[in-house]
């Protein structure tokens, strides 16, 4: 039961972090790529915050266990190169952000509010995952 509650409470941290930092908002994400003419900083300032916490939650983490609570061990970065598929995808993640303002999570949060755009910009990453594992299946037969 708690291997299902530490990740659904942590869900549930991030979604209000996002909220209450604003960050639900395509405008202030498409204001943070507006280096040329109004640029809103806002979105630096959440990012140098998580960043900092995360770090140094892990760097503790790293120093003071020998195993995560809740894991057999600490994951490893993948060890493959950077190839056309990886290029490809940061390129459409990147166009995507772009274009609509959102990212996966706060997309997310904000179509569980009903957002109308929210909910069509998830509707599209759900075909996008889905159009990726046909074309992965179909590669592996």
């Amino acid at each position: 039961m708690i291997a299902l509650l530490v990740p659904f409470l942590s869900g549930a941290l991030f979604a209000v972090g996002l909220a209450l930092a604003g960050m639900t908002s395509p405008h202030r994400v498409i204001g943070f790529l507006d280096v040329a003419g109004h640029w809103d900083p806002s979105l630096a300032f959440v990012m140098i915050g998580a960043i900092g916490v995360y770090a140094t939650a892990f760097w503790l983490g790293r120093r003071r266990m020998t195993k995560p609570a809740l894991a057999e061990g600490f994951p490893t970065l993948p060890q493959g190169a950077i190839d056309v598929r990886l290029v490809a995808g940061s390129l459409i993640f990147g166009a995507g952000w772009g274009m609509a303002g959102y990212c996966p999570g706060p997309a997310i949060v904000s179509a569980a509010s009903g957002a109308g755009q929210a909910i069509a910009f998830c509707a599209a990453m759900a075909t996008g995952f889905v159009i990726v594992r046909v074309l992965d299946s179909r590669k592996a037969e």
